[in-house]
């Protein structure tokens, strides 16, 4: 498997503490969450590659202008999947984990969008597509990379996604739908804990 913990430390040094910290953080909760769900609803990925494409998710937010949480790069907090992606196809990454960098924002990003709110980004979808960027697009929303960092309660992801319009939501709700496993009418994931 490609090693994507030289890749986090070649991008995230331990020269650089505070985003280093955030950074690795964040992956390791959506990891933890995505493989959760992953096992609960029997999805059968392998959880190895849903960890390495849920930590490498965010590898392009250190070139983005987000002082908040310690990037201090030029490109708007928006491009951070599509910068993302590109670095990990250079790096030679699988193409999976470069496509749930790039579809993993929000409840995805479509081609209207970009246009009708003038989204820094080229015009293209950027809609998870396969179970395991959804999975990752889903486990993603619960947790933020500033503030406690704390898992958000369903509740809160929801009310958070719903800022972005009701397609958006619809997006989000359509993802929980297929992440609710079956015989476990709750979501696993339900308290603000972690």
């Amino acid at each position: 498997m490609f090693d994507y913990l030289s890749l986090i430390d070649r991008y995230y040094p331990e020269s650089q503490p505070e985003l280093r910290h955030i950074y690795i953080k964040h992956g390791t909760q959506v990891a933890d969450l995505a493989v959760e769900i992953n096992e609960a609803c029997r999805l059968g990925l392998d959880p190895e590659e849903v960890r390495a494409a849920a930590m490498t998710h965010d590898i392009g937010i250190f070139a983005t202008n987000a002082n908040g949480i310690h990037c201090h790069g030029d490109e708007p907090y928006l491009k951070h999947g599509l910068i993302g992606a590109g670095l990990l196809r250079r790096e030679g990454a699988p193409e999976e984990w470069a496509l749930v960098a790039e579809r993993h924002t929000g409840s995805g990003i479509t081609a209207e969008d970009v246009i009708l709110l003038d989204l820094p980004l080229p015009v293209a979808d950027y809609c998870p597509l396969t179970l395991l960027e959804k999975l990752i697009c889903y486990a993603d929303k619960f947790y933020s990379k500033s503030g406690s960092m704390k898992r958000k309660s369903f509740d809160r992801a929801r009310m958070s996604i719903a800022r972005h319009g009701s397609d958006a939501l619809a997006r989000f709700d359509s993802l929980h739908r297929l992440f609710t496993p079956a015989d476990r009418p709750d979501p696993v994931f339900q308290s603000d804990n972690s």
